[in-house]
């Protein structure tokens, strides 16, 4: 065994030529002893390629050896060689030992080729073999995540924390967290993830956990962990956005915006902080911030309709129709036409005394927004400004039909229909 030792000592202080010239020895006349040990060493090492000439030189003598076929599986599979490992693995024999382990093996291999029902069935039989083990169980818990299988992930999740809070490494009241939030049973993921920021505290979970608390209408615990996700990590661009929607919820509009522009600080070309901050800036009053934020958003994002929709929006507030009408053109460049910037087109024509142009948008847009009270009042009325009585009683009927409640509106059909 001195040698191995040897072998490990030149590599760790880098003489890697002559590691290998002793690793070629014990490869062609080493003892099983050495050649196993000295396996396993390279393969935690990451020296995949000669662990695996090592485990197969071994399983000339011992073909049916059921750990070496398990190893030479483990550093193909490490290799990205799955086929060759599937094929090592299924030479186990069902008596052997390492069956169960060769069994969770091909259920991952299966799983990382969407095999998810062959995954299974491995998972399933080797829980046959091994009903206490919890690692089969936590395997499952994974495969029915990764399939969206909620459900039935919480269960095996459930059966894990009764013995193990941590498995392979991860945290199982994270996993079950976040199974149940992306189930939509948010509220009742909110104590496994306070168990997890027990446990360990770490940026992703304490998102995980602030964005689930929004989702579950916890606004204040939202507020509380996406604070102190904040100081521990400023740079954590995604908290700015919700932080801003939990303090919006709140109805604290000043501390939403106040929100978002530290968000801008640390994320200057997201065009959903600058969209959010306009529309924030309209329902304090600040129009100029408004439209600066907003234009700063289509700058970054010539697509967003949301943005280009608000900025329209207040446009039109403000008798600015020429610019509605720009902006409206822009997203015609960029995007496809919305219905939306239709009416917001027919209403500026119609402002600027340009009629057909805003018959002609009003006629189209009238495919989308038929059953649109607001939008049929505007049509509506347009159409009584130029002298078009029957189209008008038309829309006035749609009207009626849907608001028979409204005595204005029965007071203009009738005065259309007399």
């Amino acid at each position: 065994m001195d040698k191995v030792n040897q072998i490990i000592a030149l590599l760790e202080h880098g003489q890697h030529q002559e590691a290998m010239q002793m690793y070629k020895e014990i490869l062609h006349s080493g003892s099983h002893e050495e050649r196993f040990t000295l396996g396993e060493e390279l393969f935690q090492y990451g020296f995949l390629e000669e662990a695996k000439a090592l485990f197969k030189r071994l399983l000339e003598s011992y073909p049916e050896e059921g750990e070496l076929l398990v190893l030479l599986a483990e550093a193909h599979m490490e290799l990205g060689e799955e086929d060759e490992a599937i094929l090592v693995l299924e030479r186990l024999n069902e008596a052997d030992a390492s069956y169960p382990q060769s069994l969770l093996l091909l259920a991952d291999l299966y799983q990382m080729q969407g095999l998810y029902e062959v995954s299974e069935q491995k998972l399933l039989q080797a829980k046959a073999i091994l009903p206490e083990e919890v690692i089969i169980d936590f395997a499952l818990g994974e495969l029915y995540a990764e399939e969206g299988k909620f459900l039935e992930a919480t269960r095996c999740y459930e059966r894990v924390i009764e013995t193990e809070d941590v498995i392979a490494g991860v945290n199982v009241n994270q996993r079950m967290a976040d199974v149940l939030s992306a189930g939509g049973a948010f509220e009742e993921a909110l104590p496994y993830y306070e168990k997890a920021m027990d446990e360990k505290l770490e940026i992703n979970t304490l998102f995980s956990y602030a964005f689930t608390a929004l989702q579950a209408g916890f606004n204040r615990t939202a507020i509380e962990k996406f604070n102190e996700l904040k100081e521990l990590d400023p740079e954590y661009h995604s908290l700015y956005i919700n932080l801003a929607k939990a303090y919006e919820r709140e109805e604290e509009l000043e501390n939403s915006f106040h929100a978002v522009q530290a968000g801008i600080k640390q994320d200057e070309f997201n065009p959903e902080l600058y969209q959010y901050g306009g529309k924030l800036a309209l329902k304090l009053g600040n129009e100029e911030e408004s439209e600066k934020l907003l234009r700063e958003s289509l700058a970054i994002d010539p697509e967003n309709i949301e943005a280009a929709l608000t900025l329209t929006k207040l446009l039109i507030k403000q008798e600015r129709y020429e610019d509605v009408i720009e902006i409206c053109g822009m997203m015609k460049e960029f995007a496809d036409e919305n219905p939306r910037f239709l009416w917001d087109e027919a209403i500026s024509y119609q402002e600027l005394e340009e009629y057909s142009l805003a018959l002609n948008k009003y006629s189209r847009a009238y495919t989308f927004f038929k059953e649109e009270p607001d939008f049929l009042s505007d049509y509506g009325y347009f159409l009584i400004e130029e002298g078009k009585r029957r189209e008008a009683a038309e829309i006035f009927n749609k009207l009626i039909t849907l608001e028979p409640d409204s005595l204005e509106y029965q007071e203009v059909l009738q005065r259309l229909t007399e």
